[in-house]
């Protein structure tokens, strides 16, 4: 045990890591097109996933001021809503909404974790201070600013995620956007090198325990838990550029700091230098189900034709995945509600071989009540395929494999489908792009037609949506019929 004068000694040089965090978000420059194009490709995507929340009265009554009528000069407006809200609860509202079905995009590594979660914040702060510069008659934050900042979010949470083994400490994802969003907003509100910095430093005080993800303890907070974070995130970086003060050692201090109390001893890493990797690898999906079962749903999807006439025969299906998912999705057992069914691999699987598709709407507790689910998932059988597992670990490849077949009690048996890699993935992509599309197109109907057709225009026009103003933008979003 550190004695008590080891205790309160400052180290010489503030921690390396922040350091490295407030360099890249103050100092680095976006070099490659590309990394802005994944990044524009991932706003849309990540706005569809937050207009189809709108349809889940459990996320809604979440949304909206803590104080009814509450006016906020320049406020921040919530997509899909009539909503003007202070910058912090409307990070929090639209986070909530990005995550609610689990159908934003995920990047893997020693944990899995959705870096657009982060987004939220980045367009509600970027919607107030554009607002607040047309009002004060300066030149309102652009997209361009926007995609630039989502690149840096994107990054910092990528890198951490892929070194470090976060559930082996009982942690929560959650830190990880704090510690990408605070520092990224503090930047966008005009930040210093130093304020930055200690903004980077509030966010490893607090962490959150994983049990809310697994069971026995699978609840909605899982949906939100992010959004609170990023809500903290726009906390921070406001208080930080008022003068509060950071912790330079907040991680390498003796027997208190992150590392010794939080992490086992074990300093964080980088994976690598940061740059502007992550946004280019990371994986949408198609489907409304967890990552890891994405490609299982694919295999289900594909056996329909066959299995749906046969229901009544199966006699045992075999599921053969990677290790993560087993660790994550294998739930034999009862589903107590929507949160825990959309990380069943059985489930949807069961849903994919009986309808070949798989929607938000079929978590709910009534498309649940159909029997024939519960049967097909007593019928199945998983295992881990080290290959799978193989691939899904090596930092290059990042496959996400699984296959599925099915037996009959009369012998008989489908092929053995196998997916590599998701629909989502990067080695995918061009088969993706038109999905990506289509699912935006569809989470629009809600807005009015001028509004739809202005918005898709935008979406095949990177160099309009690009220069365009952020609070012009959101206004677009907000036109609700």
């Amino acid at each position: 045990m550190a004695k008590p004068s080891d205790l309160q000694a400052a180290p010489a040089v503030p921690d390396a890591l922040l350091g490295e965090i407030a360099d890249h978000v103050h100092g680095y420059r976006i070099r490659d097109r590309a990394s802005i194009d994944a990044a524009r490709l991932c706003l849309f995507d990540t706005l569809a996933c937050a207009l189809e929340a709108l349809d889940h009265p459990e996320c809604v009554r979440l949304l909206g001021p803590v104080v009814p009528g509450t006016v906020v000069p320049d406020g921040a407006r919530l997509p899909g809503t009539a909503f003007v809200l202070d910058p912090a609860k409307a990070t929090f509202d639209l986070g909530a909404m990005i995550r609610w079905l689990d159908y934003n995009d995920a990047c893997n590594g020693m944990l899995t974790m959705h870096p657009s979660d982060g987004l939220a914040s980045v367009l509600m702060l970027g919607d107030h201070l554009s607002r607040r510069a047309v009002s004060t008659g300066k030149a309102p934050l652009t997209m361009a600013d926007l995609l630039d900042a989502a690149v840096r979010v994107y990054e910092i949470q990528g890198a951490l995620c892929a070194a470090n083994d976060w559930r082996a400490h009982g942690m929560d994802q959650t830190m990880l956007v704090q510690a990408a969003v605070a520092p990224v907003l503090a930047k966008l509100l005009g930040g210093t090198r130093e304020q930055v910095f200690n903004a980077a430093s509030h966010a490893f005080v607090e962490s959150t325990l994983s049990a809310i993800r697994h069971a026995p303890n699978i609840g909605s907070r899982k949906n939100w838990a992010c959004a609170r974070a990023s809500e903290g995130a726009v906390r921070i970086a406001m208080m930080v550029m008022a003068g509060e003060d950071g912790y330079p050692w907040v991680l390498s201090a003796p027997e208190l700091g992150f590392h010794a109390a939080r992490f086992g001893g074990t300093p964080l890493r980088l994976d690598a230098p940061l740059g502007e990797a992550v946004i280019g690898r990371c994986m949408f999906k198609l489907l409304p189900a967890g990552m890891h079962g994405q490609t299982a749903g694919e295999c289900a999807f594909l056996l329909h034709p066959e299995v749906a006439p046969r229901l009544d025969e199966v006699e045992r299906i075999e599921l053969r995945c990677h290790r993560s998912l087993a660790r994550i999705m294998d739930k034999p057992g009862v589903l107590r509600n929507a949160a825990d069914r959309d990380h069943c691999v059985q489930y949807i699987v069961a849903l994919g071989l009986m309808h070949g598709r798989l929607a938000p709407s079929d978590y709910s507790d009534a498309f649940a009540a159909d029997p024939r689910i519960d049967a097909l998932r007593a019928k199945m059988v998983l295992a881990e395929e080290p290959r799978y597992t193989e691939g899904f670990f090596d930092p290059v490849r990042r496959t996400s494999a699984n296959s599925v077949q099915v037996f009959f009690r009369d012998g008989t048996s489908t092929a053995r489908i196998e997916r590599e890699y998701p629909l989502g993935h990067p080695e995918r992509r061009s088969e993706a792009v038109p999905a990506l599309r289509a699912k935006f197109a569809h989470a629009l109907r809600r807005l009015p037609p001028a509004a739809r057709e202005r918005l898709l225009a935008l979406y095949d026009d990177p160099r309009a949506i690009d220069a365009m103003p952020v609070h012009a933008f959101i206004d677009l979003l907000v036109e609700v019929r």
